[in-house]
C-alpha cells in the first residue's frame, strides 16, 4: 500500500493498494481504510499461502502486515493512513523522571494522576495516539464522532481526560514500550516511536507503574484462521477507533462480559447481529451473585438494546467450525452439555461474513517478566499497595488479574498515599517488594483474600470439546504457554 506524496488536506484522500486507489478518511488506519473499501486479507502464510488479515486489531498479533510506503512488516491496524512520508530513523534523546507509567489505560491514568498530586515528576507513556486504552478508545479527531466510550462511562471519561490536560504528568503517546531493565538501582524503559517505531528512546525513571493491561484469548477450532473472524475486542477497537465494522452480517461467539458491548455496538452501528453465542450456562450466574450485584444494572440494559435489535440468543452454544475459502462465509454452532462437551445432533449453520470471537481476557506481563517480577497464574502478584516483589515496580489494572475498567481505576488509585509509586522513601516503615502478613487483599486484582492454586489449564491444551467450564471473567490459570503465537505462522 502507498500513501500519495501531494495528498490532499481535505476530508477524504486517496490511497493506492496493489495498484488501484482506495479512499481514505484521515484518522483512520491502514486496516481501517481496507476494511471499509471491502479488502479483508492483504497477505498469505509462507506455509501454504493461506489468506491473513485482521486479527486482533490492536497490535498485539501480527496477522495484518501490510508493506507500507515500501516499508515492509508494518501491522496495519496500528499505521494511520495519511498523505506525506515519514521521517528518517533517528535516536531521541533520553529522559528523566521520577515515575513511568506504562500504559494509558484506566490504571495508568488513575496512577498517574493520583501520583502528580503528590508534587511527583510523572511520564505516562502508551503505543496508542491518545491516551484511554481499549474501554476509553477513541475515533481520531478527524472522523469526527462522539466515540464509543460506553454511554454509563462518559462521564467518567471526561472527568479524567479533563483532569489529565489540567495535570504536570508528561503524556507521551505513540511510545511503543518494547523493554524496561533495571541497572544500578534505577530503572531504564526502552520505546520505539511513532507507528512505524523507526526511532527509539530511553526513559530513567527511579520507579515504574506497569499499567499494560490485557489481550484477549481464543480457543482455536477449525477455519478459525479465516479472513473475517477476528476477536471481540478486535472487532470493538476498530469500531471505536476507525468507526468501521468487520461485515454486515456478524456472529458473537466465546464466552464472558465482553460479547454483550460488542454486539450491541455492531447492532447499534447497523450490522446485522445474527446471533450472540455464549457457551456459559446461566444457571451458573447465581452462585456469583455477589459478585456480580453491582453489574445488574449495566447488564440489564445490555439485555434491553439486544431485544430491541432482535439480536438472538444462544446460551450454552460455542462456534465449531467457520466455514469459506478466501474468506468468511458462515459458522457452524452447536449446544453444550453439562460437562461442556458437545451434543451430538445439534449443529446448525449461521451465514454470516464476519465472526467476532473470544473466551476471555490474559494480562499483559512481558514486561513483568523481563524484569523477574513473581507472577500469580497469569497475572503479575502483587500486595495491597500494588507493589510487585521487584523493588521499585508497581503494577495495577488488568496486567494483575482481568477485573474490569472500575477496579482499574482503584487499583490506579493507591489505597494508602504514602506507599504510592515514587513515595518509598517517604514510608520508611514499608519496604517495595515485601507482602504484608497474611493474604493480600489486591492480591490477583480482587478485593478479597488471594486465591488458592488451581490446575493450569494453558491456551490451546483444553480437552476436545470442553467449553463451558470457562471462567466468566477470564480467569485462565498457569503460566502463560511460552513461543510464538499459535497463528504466527
Amino acid at each position: 500500500m502507498r500513501t500519495p506524496e501531494d495528498g490532499g488536506t481535505g476530508r477524504a484522500f486517496e490511497v493506492t493498494f496493489d495498484g488501484r486507489p482506495v479512499e481514505a478518511l484521515p484518522g483512520r488506519t491502514v486496516a481501517a481504510v481496507l476494511w471499509a473499501a471491502g479488502v479483508t486479507s492483504w497477505r498469505t502464510t509462507r506455509d501454504g499461502g493461506r489468506p491473513r488479515g485482521v486479527f486482533c486489531g490492536i497490535g498485539v498479533c501480527f496477522d495484518c502486515l501490510v508493506t507500507v510506503n515500501g516499508r515492509p512488516n508494518q501491522r496495519a491496524c496500528l499505521v494511520p493512513a495519511r498523505p506525506g512520508t515519514t521521517s528518517a530513523p533517528r535516536r531521541a534523546p533520553g529522559m528523566r523522571t521520577d515515575l513511568a507509567v506504562i500504559g494509558a489505560g484506566p490504571a495508568g491514568i488513575a496512577a498517574a494522576l493520583a501520583a502528580a498530586r503528590r508534587g511527583i515528576r510523572v511520564t505516562l507513556a502508551d503505543a496508542a495516539p491518545g491516551p484511554g486504552g481499549q474501554y476509553f478508545r477513541q475515533p481520531a479527531p478527524g472522523l469526527d464522532s462522539e466515540g464509543a466510550v460506553p454511554r454509563n462511562a462518559r462521564r467518567t471519561w471526561t472527568r479524567l481526560r479533563d483532569a489529565l490536560a489540567a495535570s504536570t504528568v508528561d503524556v507521551r503517546p505513540e511510545h511503543h514500550v518494547w523493554c524496561v531493565e533495571r541497572e544500578s538501582g534505577r530503572l531504564t524503559v526502552h520505546a520505539l516511536l511513532g507507528p512505524e517505531q523507526r526511532a527509539s528512546v530511553e526513559l530513567r525513571a527511579d520507579a515504574v507503574l506497569l499499567a499494560t493491561g490485557g489481550y484477549e484469548t481464543v480457543l482455536p477450532f477449525p477455519g478459525w484462521t479465516l479472513p473475517g473472524v477476528v476477536t471481540a475486542g478486535g472487532a470493538q477497537a476498530m469500531l471505536k477507533g476507525g468507526l468501521v465494522t468487520p461485515g454486515h452480517t456478524v456472529v458473537v461467539a466465546g464466552t464472558g462480559p465482553l460479547l454483550l458491548p460488542v454486539a450491541t455496538g455492531l447492532a447499534a452501528a447497523g450490522v446485522r447481529v445474527a446471533a450472540l453465542v455464549e457457551s456459559t450456562d446461566p444457571a451458573r450466574l447465581p452462585r456469583h451473585a455477589r459478585a456480580l450485584a453491582g453489574k445488574l444494572p449495566e447488564a440489564a440494559g445490555y439485555a434491553a438494546r439486544l431485544l430491541r435489535h432482535r439480536v438472538p440468543v444462544l446460551t450454552r452454544h460455542t462456534v465449531v467450525r467457520a466455514h469459506g475459502e478466501q474468506r468468511l462465509t458462515g459458522v457452524t454452532v452447536a449446544a453444550l452439555d453439562a460437562r461442556g462437551r458437545v451434543r451430538p445432533g445439534t449443529e446448525r449453520l449461521l451465514p454470516c461474513d464476519a465472526l467476532a470471537v473470544g473466551h476471555g481476557m490474559l494480562p499483559h506481563t512481558d514486561l513483568a517478566d523481563t524484569l523477574g517480577c513473581r507472577l500469580d497464574g497469569h497475572a503479575v502478584a502483587v500486595d495491597a499497595e500494588q507493589r510487585t516483589d521487584v523493588p521499585g515496580v508497581w503494577a495495577a489494572g488488568e496486567a494483575t488479574g482481568t477485573g474490569g475498567a472500575a477496579l482499574a481505576l482503584a487499583e490506579g488509585t493507591s489505597r494508602d498515599a504514602r506507599s504510592r509509586p515514587g513515595c518509598a522513601a517517604r514510608n520508611p516503615t514499608r519496604t517495595p517488594g515485601r507482602r504484608p502478613p497474611g493474604p493480600a487483599p489486591g492480591a490477583y486484582g480482587r478485593g478479597g483474600p488471594a486465591r488458592p492454586a488451581q490446575p493450569a489449564r494453558p491456551l490451546g491444551r483444553e480437552r476436545p470439546g470442553r467449553h463451558g467450564d470457562l471462567p466468566l471473567r477470564g480467569g485462565h490459570r498457569g503460566r502463560r504457554p511460552r513461543g510464538p503465537h499459535p497463528r504466527r505462522r
